[in-house]
């Protein structure tokens, strides 16, 4: 025996509207967060080495590099551009010739001293850290254009920005407050 069940057009309706509803409420399923995906997108180790001696179309790639590979990458072209904004080049207040001096610039890493001064220059002690006081572009400025002595292009030589412009905190998190 053959049985055949006739719906209306307002059931086939009604049908596929709970159909649909009940799909759409439906909980979707728990599905756990992508591992964490860490991209290296700037290095700023040691500030406007990378502004001044690396090309704008080069910028993702340098940012990108290891360190460890930055030298073999790009060392020919920081040398490049330390002859050529100081065609006078010989040796810096440090002692480092072109070849030295490029080589110690092209891997932004911030060195640090364990167990001496912590700075980025103070004459004695050289790129042992950086404390905020420290007056990176003074120094960078002096090691490029000062020559031996430190004297060279005197007017080239500081940004004339001696501080920062409030004072830092003594205690954790040592930034200045904001304006």
């Amino acid at each position: 025996m053959k049985h055949t069940i006739h719906f209306s057009i307002k059931t086939i309706a009604l049908l596929f509207g709970l159909t649909v509803s009940f799909a759409a409420c439906k909980k979707d399923p728990v599905v756990p967060p992508p591992a964490d995906v860490y991209e290296l997108a700037d290095q700023m180790a040691r500030p406007a080495i990378n502004t001044v001696f690396v090309s704008t179309t080069e910028k993702d790639m340098f940012n990108t590099t290891i360190p460890s590979e930055m030298a073999a990458k790009f060392g020919a072209k920081f040398k490049a551009r330390l002859l050529a904004l100081n065609p006078g080049y010989t040796t810096n207040a440090l002692g480092m010739n072109a070849d030295v001096f490029s080589g110690a610039l092209v891997t932004d890493v911030l060195t640090v001293s364990k167990t001496g001064v912590t700075t980025f220059f103070d004459g004695t002690n050289v790129l042992t850290g950086r404390a905020l006081a420290d007056d990176v572009i003074d120094t960078e400025l002096l090691l490029i254009f000062g020559g031996p002595a430190g004297t060279s292009n005197p007017a080239l030589t500081s940004d004339h920005v001696n501080a920062n412009d409030k004072a830092f905190l003594t205690s954790f998190p040592y930034l200045a407050t904001p304006h």
